[in-house]
């Protein structure tokens, strides 16, 4: 039997996994669901609410709090965030059968967003999903009030919402050319970041890989804040613990300062998340301080990548989805040298617990 084993010395960076076309009118795609989303909101707007709460669990939850973070500087809109499962046991009492909830999935079943569905339904109030699976459990007629039905983007999916909220509050003047040149360039944008960092991921995730291997039992951190922290969340739980199960803790700039700057010492492995939100400035005042104590440091910032066609003002409203593209292409590197595939689990949905 020969055994050819030269692609382990040889594999370098290659856009492995990478769709082009596939994402680019996957992106087109779900920026053309504006008129449906508009359509909703003008029903919801009609009706009256007195709340608007983005509920998830895991990685919704992870987009849950970015939308509500996007909006909580700019808009006077009474809008919450919840986790599914702690809405389940404790509630709110601000919640009641005038509220509305936003929420996505991608399975359609995820146990406690279907039981969260139910208890909203039970008080009268009303939901609108976000759902990537046909003929999933969330998809059925006593499972929701307003539906849309795409696959992939629930983070641009969550923003076209605030967007048009905030829109219609009277808060976004220029909401027309906003969306005009995310429908332009957006697309384009994100593939062009990928192929941007391709390399760099591709060498990010060998020596993470490599680190990985050496020590398991090391935790890495990432820190993130704005609307990278729901992306720092979400990369540390959904993508290295449960994906790559590495071990891994993520935390906000804002909360950085106040225990975990006293554990990280020369060799801690750290991942600085830098976005153009109006938060940059606490990532920032960490990433004057690793270097300080720190060697093993990293930063990612979104400023770094043109994205060709988009305003400088408009920069930041997209940050987190920079930042996704970037770490796909990390993802795709960290399969490869981890001979890890990102698709299989040990427990999640393998068993009841």
């Amino acid at each position: 039997m020969i055994i050819n084993n030269s692609w382990k010395e040889n594999e370098g960076p290659c856009l492995r996994n990478f769709n082009e076309q596939g994402d680019i009118n996957s992106v087109n795609g779900a920026l053309a669901l504006r008129p449906q989303i508009e359509k909703i909101i003008d029903e919801i707007w009609e009706q009256g609410f007195d709340g608007i709460y983005f509920i998830g669990i895991g990685g919704t939850y992870a987009s849950a709090m970015q939308a509500e973070v996007y909006m909580r500087g700019k808009s006077a809109l009474p809008v919450f965030v919840e986790n599914a499962a702690e809405f389940l046991t404790t509630g709110n009492k601000r919640f009641t059968k005038n509220s509305v909830v936003i929420l996505s999935s991608v399975s359609g079943n995820t146990k406690e967003m279907v039981q969260l569905v139910d208890r909203v339904h039970e008080i009268g109030a009303r939901v609108f999903s976000f759902i990537d699976t046909p003929g999933s459990i969330l998809t059925q007629p006593d499972k929701q009030d307003y539906l849309i039905l795409y696959p992939k983007n629930e983070q641009l999916k969550f923003y076209m919402v605030c967007n048009y909220l905030m829109y219609k509050n009277g808060e976004f003047a220029d909401y027309e050319r906003y969306n005009a040149e995310m429908e332009a360039h957006l697309a384009l944008a994100l593939c062009e970041t990928e192929k941007l960092a391709d390399s760099w991921a591709h060498d990010y995730a060998k020596a993470k890989a490599a680190a990985v291997t050496a020590r398991p039992d090391l935790p890495h951190y990432f820190i993130g804040s704005g609307n990278q922290y729901g992306a720092t969340y979400s990369y540390a739980m959904c993508y290295w613990e449960e994906q790559l199960w590495i071990r891994t803790k993520s935390i906000s700039c804002q909360e950085f300062f106040h225990g975990m700057q006293e554990i990280i010492v020369r060799d801690t492995p750290v991942t600085l998340f830098m976005g153009e939100d109006e938060q940059r400035p606490l990532a920032e005042r960490v990433a004057a301080f690793l270097p300080k104590v720190c060697e093993n440091y990293t930063i990612i910032d979104t400023k770094e990548f043109p994205l060709t066609g988009i305003s400088k003002e408009y920069r930041g409203s997209i940050s987190h989805l920079v930042m996704h593209a970037i770490n796909n292409r990390v993802d795709a590197y960290m399969e490869l040298f981890l001979r890890h595939p990102l698709s299989i689990r040990r427990y999640y949905r393998q068993f009841e617990y």
